[in-house]
Parts: C-alpha cells; sequence; structure tokens
C-alpha cells in the first residue's frame, strides 16, 4: 500500500524541520559574521584569553579580524597596533578607535593591550627609511 501524499509531504516537512533545528543549533557563526553587539562582548571575552609573547597569527585566531590597524618600523623593530572594538561610545553607526582597545605588537609578538598600549605606539620613533 502507498502512503498518501499528505503523509509523504508531512514527512518530507519534519524532516526539514529536524535539519533546520540541527543546523541551527550547531552553527556558531565566526566573529566577521556578528552583529556589532555580539562581536563587542566575543572581543571581551577573547581578551582574557591572550598572554603577553603570542605571535601576531595566534591573536588573530583568537580574536578575528580586527577593526583597525597601523603599523610602522622604529629604530631597531617593527610595531604593530590591532584595534577590536570592545566598547560602545555612541550609536552612530561606526566604529571608532576610542571604542576599541589597542593590541600591541613588536616584531609580531604581543607586548601590550590596552589605553596605553596606542601612546606608547604613538610615541615610539619611526625608524629612518632610505
Amino acid at each position: 500500500m502507498k502512503p498518501s501524499a499528505p503523509v509523504v509531504i508531512g514527512g518530507v516537512f519534519a524532516a526539514y524541520l529536524l535539519f533546520v533545528g540541527v543546523a541551527a543549533l550547531g552553527y556558531k557563526p565566526t566573529p566577521d559574521e556578528m552583529d556589532w553587539e555580539d562581536r563587542q562582548a566575543y572581543n571581551q571575552r577573547q581578551l582574557t584569553e591572550l598572554n603577553l609573547g603570542l605571535d601576531i597569527d595566534e591573536v588573530r585566531q583568537i580574536m578575528g579580524k580586527a577593526n583597525f590597524s597601523e603599523a610602522k618600523n622604529t629604530e631597531g623593530a617593527q610595531l604593530q597596533v590591532l584595534f577590536y572594538r570592545t566598547h560602545h561610545e555612541k550609536s552612530d553607526g561606526e566604529t571608532t578607535k576610542d571604542e576599541c582597545t589597542p593590541l600591541l605588537f613588536k616584531d609580531n609578538k604581543l607586548i601590550a593591550w590596552g589605553d596605553d598600549s596606542y601612546q606608547l605606539f604613538q610615541a615610539a620613533p619611526i625608524a629612518k627609511v632610505l
């Protein structure tokens, strides 16, 4: 005896709902796919996972893509600062550096993070470029 069309359609629909439910529960968006509020909370949590001396690639794996970055050669070293949004300042639809935590790297190793990090980066003398 063949199943009737409503039974087949109901079975397909139930399978579809099961698939969607499993996919939704198992899906974790990457940091780049998150809205700004979720990304900000994510960045705050991930900062607690950092340790001085981490390689810049390890930090990018932990934190994801930075909101901003700057780099320069100093006398004897390369400095780079990555900015990750961690605190909301004003609702203007734009992320600005004052809403971010800077992470400072010297020769691709994490040496500091927090507000003073960017001041250290800015104060470092630029190497003479030929």
